[in-house]
């Protein structure tokens, strides 16, 4: 045997390290059936540690279920194997129901813990591809399976960057009309009239990805509502258009009433492809289009959430200066306080001394850079939360106890 032989047995037994154990040479279908390892020889093949209980999970599940039968339907020698972190068989068994691909068994939890160190696994939904001698090729296979769905196999550094060139010449060339228009449609809707996409050219625009069964969609709309009917007021020139995942029309039509700006129009096809483009994981998610057509930020929602209407237009020189005020203006809040229904002291920290993105212990929205933190455990409150509290007494730099009952709900 040559040497390229026993390199080739070398990586076929790497690959079967990975799938097997001393007692077990094969995988189970949903349906219970035990599958030869054997059979996978050859494939490119992701490892899909994922859990039911988890609800990014759940969601993610029939995304990547919907790319692997478009990629079994085009003959690509492509496999899943589903590495449960579920509680029990019950759910094991329930959950795996949903795939259409292979699992190491429940009952196997030494070969599950060790692909989960080896490939240094700290979240789910996870997706490592390996090649077909059990090699890891990529380690952010959600990441690209929302980003570029089948277009992403053979998964290889070579695909991706194909991908990420075509993706850089589509961006350079982006316009509204682009974003927007189709070849059989070159409108959005307002209410119940049509509106040439053409008279949004020239003007800032929000693309807000929004759908009625969605809590934080509810609170941001209101918020949003407000920050656009200020900027009308003062004749800025600033739209938005509403772009839907509702699940149905009924849903669809009622949540674009309480809103005053435009929108595409039910079940237009522009919504996934906009979704795709601008890599939306979740909703709402606010992507901002300059006046030239080009993305200024996809941190719409944190932007509005952080500086209202003062956030307009969005471009870095002016998010820049409104920063520095902001650090500024902290400076002269307390440098500390004990919170009383944390119970732990809280310390001001800035953009400029380790302060980063977080999400408020206090009113649930996004901040950055200044806040009040809790370097014990990681609890963070804005300034702006305790602002009502501190204010009669901001020339002062001592301990001051705020009663606040609410425990912490974990930060960003």
């Amino acid at each position: 045997m040559d040497a390229s032989s026993d390199e080739i047995d070398t990586d076929k037994s790497l690959f079967h390290q990975l799938l097997t154990s001393e007692t077990r040479d094969f995988l189970v279908s949903p349906s219970g059936d035990q599958v030869k390892v054997d059979e996978l020889d050859g494939k490119t093949i992701g490892l899909y540690f994922s859990a039911n209980w988890y609800s990014q999970c759940q969601s993610f599940t029939p995304v990547l279920a919907n790319i692997y039968n478009q990629l079994k339907e085009q003959g690509a020698r492509f496999e899943i194997v589903f590495v449960s972190s579920d509680e029990d068989q019950c759910a094991f068994n329930k959950f795996h129901g949903t795939m259409p691909w292979l699992a190491i068994p429940f009952s196997d939890l030494n070969s599950k813990k060790n692909l989960t160190q080896k490939f240094q696994v700290e979240g789910i939904p996870c997706l490592i591809i390996i090649d077909i001698c059990g090699k890891p090729i990529q380690t952010e296979g959600v990441e690209l399976i929302y980003r570029y769905g089948v277009q992403a196999f053979p998964f290889t550094q070579e695909r991706i960057a194909e991908l990420e060139a075509e993706e850089e010449a589509d961006r350079a060339s982006q316009t509204l009309e682009k974003l927007l228009s189709t070849q059989t449609r070159g409108h959005v809707i307002k209410q119940k009239e049509q509106v040439p996409v053409s008279t949004l050219v020239g003007k800032t625009v929000g693309l807000y990805f929004s759908a009625l069964a969605c809590l934080p969609c509810e609170k941001f709309t209101s918020k949003l509502v407000s920050v656009y009917e200020n900027l009308k007021e003062k004749k800025e020139a600033f739209e938005i258009v509403f772009i839907s995942t509702d699940q149905d029309e009924s849903g669809y039509s009622g949540f674009y009433q309480s809103m005053p700006w435009h929108a595409l129009p039910y079940g237009d096809e522009t919504a996934k492809v906009l979704l795709k483009y601008f890599n939306v994981k979740g909703i709402p998610s606010l992507i901002i289009i300059g006046p030239d057509g080009k993305t200024v930020t996809r941190e719409g929602r944190y932007l509005i959430n952080l500086h209202k209407e003062m956030a307009y237009p969005f471009t870095v020189m002016h998010l820049s200066l409104l920063q520095e005020r902001l650090d500024e203006e902290s400076k002269s809040y307390p440098r500390s306080f004990f919170h009383a229904g944390h119970h732990h002291m809280l310390n001001a920290v800035y953009s400029s001394s380790g302060g980063g993105p977080f999400i408020c212990c206090e009113c649930d929205e996004q901040g950055f850079g200044c806040a009040y933190q809790c370097i014990e455990c990681g609890f963070e409150v804005h300034l702006k939360c305790v602002r009502e509290t501190c204010k009669d007494n901001l020339e002062k730099e001592h301990v001051r106890t705020i009663d606040h009952s609410r425990p912490c709900s974990n930060g960003f």
